[in-house]
């Protein structure tokens, strides 16, 4: 078995850890939770490094869904997610009514099932397929799509200008 190199591991977090921790906030739904989520999915790529150090990004990605999953899973672990926004945060968006309407979707993100949130998250910010969501979430493809619909549906209802933001390419960064 070859042996762990932490120099080339270190490089992978240092390189390619911000992507995962957005990858972790969208699916735990605040910061801690996102932290929490890509340390323990870190911890699992660490002990396998060797084997999977040319695929390492994928492996990481798959461990933040299932475990993200399992958790869902364990009812009794469900725990409140904060949806108040603390003034110092509100403050550092800029201002006027783009920043306003994207507090507006973060905060229905929140109130969304965490499959939708998830489904969401693969198929928008990860830019998956249905099929590739499917598989990544260990269900049937017509169950993303329905999940996925059922989601848009929802922030439609709670964010009425949803359309606007996501169909403005200025706002779209």
């Amino acid at each position: 078995m070859a042996e762990v190199t932490d120099g080339e591991f270190t490089a992978f977090v240092n390189e390619r850890g911000a992507a995962l921790l957005r990858v972790a906030y969208a699916l735990a739904g605040n910061q801690h939770a996102a932290e929490d989520l890509l340390q323990s999915a870190l911890a699992k790529a660490y002990a396998r490094w060797p084997r999977i150090r040319g695929d390492a990004e994928p492996y990481v990605r798959r461990i933040l869904y299932n475990d993200q999953v399992s958790g869902w899973r364990r009812l009794s672990r469900r725990r409140e997610v904060p949806v108040a926004v603390l003034p110092e945060q509100a403050e550092e968006r800029d201002g006027g009514y783009d920043a306003d309407l994207r507090l507006l979707l973060r905060e229905a993100l929140r109130a969304l099932p965490p499959r939708q949130r998830a489904v969401l998250t693969l198929r928008y910010l990860e830019d998956m397929s249905v099929e590739q969501t499917a598989a990544a979430l260990d269900c049937q493809p017509g169950t993303v799509a329905s999940q996925a619909s059922r989601a848009l549906a929802r922030l439609r209802q709670l964010v009425p200008a949803f359309d606007d933001l996501v169909t403005r390419p200025e706002v779209n960064r």
